[in-house]
């Protein structure tokens, strides 16, 4: 486990603190701030991105460490208080950049979108990044390597830019005066994330919104018009790797039906949104409609637990898998990152009330019940001691057969107010 993945497992629980703090601020003062489906759905996400760096952070770290041997041009001292300083600044303006583009051209919007579906706008949300960033991202960052700012001195202001935005994901805070002119504050980053038309594409700044004044795509929050969170063209899914896939999916669509090979490069290169004018005139799409009912498909309180629960132990695993990261080999890290993956995608199942995914939840819950305890090991642990096997041989065989009793239990049916209602 590198340091960036030893401070980010360290702060998780201070992260979870907040989160409960906010839900009870919000409970307070009347407002329903979190559901259950989405704050799964948003944590589950950043869970993803977690398991997905430990895969692509060799290739970006390393690409950064490579161009710091050998085309920097200077060598900077790692140990220099101007050098963090100067180095945090430059990073945050990069971020700016790679912020705004990924808003304005539709290849980086496919990883970024992820970050922006929820309906909900609360400290979770902070936590629902991209799994595929990291394959384009990094090259934003460059300068920064060329300008030799030592890979320590990358990785730690990149951390500090990170962990700042985690606070600004709240609807709880106010606007905060001469704060929000200087630095990207909880109103600045609500209009950020709103679709409405006076706020969207504006206040790309990470820890300074000073970028967006000096760029002109800063936008104030205006009370008159409260914002409405989401995407323009909505998820409505709460399955993690279709939210990773979904922009991906319907670009290559898109190319696929243009029929002028320039129409085929410029849908991945052109802004969000834009078609080809012969694919939007065959295959139209509808337009977006801000008051549009919440995503929230009905569960049975009973199973809104088991997804609880179940989820709480993907957590658990998430942190074991990361503390494996350093001596563990590549197929057992694939093996379990793959299990997670499929696992988060059941449970996502689950909560969009999809009947066959009680089956499918069987499968898994009995074969990591058993298996443990026939095999003696679990992911990167051999042997496996046989307490810690038989525990888990009893909370996922209780979880197998209380699978029937769940699916039997009716949905309730709530009626659905307009997301812009939801904000109001």
């Amino acid at each position: 486990m590198n340091t960036s993945e030893i401070i980010i497992t360290w702060a998780t629980p201070f992260f979870f603190a907040l989160i409960a703090l906010e839900f009870i601020v919000a409970r307070v003062r009347g407002r329903h701030a979190y559901r259950g489906n989405d704050t799964i759905n948003s944590i589950g996400l950043g869970v993803m991105s977690q398991i997905a760096g430990v895969f692509t952070k060799l290739l970006t770290l390393g690409i950064y460490a490579r161009c710091v041997q050998h085309v920097a041009l200077f060598a900077l001292p790692a140990h220099s208080p101007w050098v963090w300083l100067s180095g945090l600044l430059l990073y945050d303006f990069l971020y700016y950049w790679l912020h705004r583009m990924g808003h304005e051209v539709n290849i980086l919007w496919a990883a970024h979108v992820v970050h922006h579906q929820s309906e909900q706008y609360n400290l979770s949300t902070a936590l629902r990044q991209t799994s595929s960033g990291g394959l384009l991202g990094w090259i934003f960052y460059l300068p920064m390597a060329v300008l030799g700012y030592p890979l320590e001195v990358f990785v730690g202001v990149a951390l500090i830019d990170l962990l700042y935005q985690f606070w600004v994901h709240t609807e709880q805070v106010g606007k905060l005066g001469w704060f929000d002119r200087v630095f990207c504050s909880p109103s600045n980053h609500r209009a950020h994330h709103a679709t409405n038309d006076r706020y969207l594409d504006h206040n790309y700044g990470g820890i300074l919104i000073v970028w967006d004044r000096l760029f002109g795509t800063f936008v104030e929050e205006d009370d008159r018009d409260p914002p409405v969170y989401g995407t323009r063209s909505p998820l409505r899914s709460w399955n993690p790797l279709w939210a990773n896939a979904e922009v991906y999916w319907a670009t290559a669509v898109d190319a696929w039906h243009a029929r002028r090979w320039r129409d085929k490069l410029q849908v991945w290169l052109r802004p969000p949104g834009w078609r080809p004018v012969d694919v939007a005139a065959r295959f139209p799409k509808p337009a977006y409609d801000i008051r549009r009912a919440l995503y929230d498909p009905p569960m049975a309180p009973a199973l809104a637990g088991y997804c609880l629960l179940q989820f709480a132990l993907l957590l658990g695993m998430a942190t074991h898998f990361l503390g494996l990261t350093a001596h563990a080999g590549f197929a057992t890290l694939l093996g379990y990152a793959a299990y997670m993956v499929a696992s988060l995608c059941v449970i996502g199942a689950l909560m969009e009330g999809r009947r066959r995914a009680f089956w499918v939840e069987g499968v898994r819950t009995v074969l990591t019940a058993a298996l443990p305890l026939l095999l003696g090991r679990w992911f990167g642990v051999d042997p496996l001691d046989d307490r810690v096997a038989a525990a888990i041989a009893l909370v996922f065989g209780a979880s197998a057969l209380a699978l029937p009793w769940l699916a039997g239990r009716p949905a309730p049916q709530v009626a659905t107010a307009p997301v812009a209602a939801q904000n109001l």
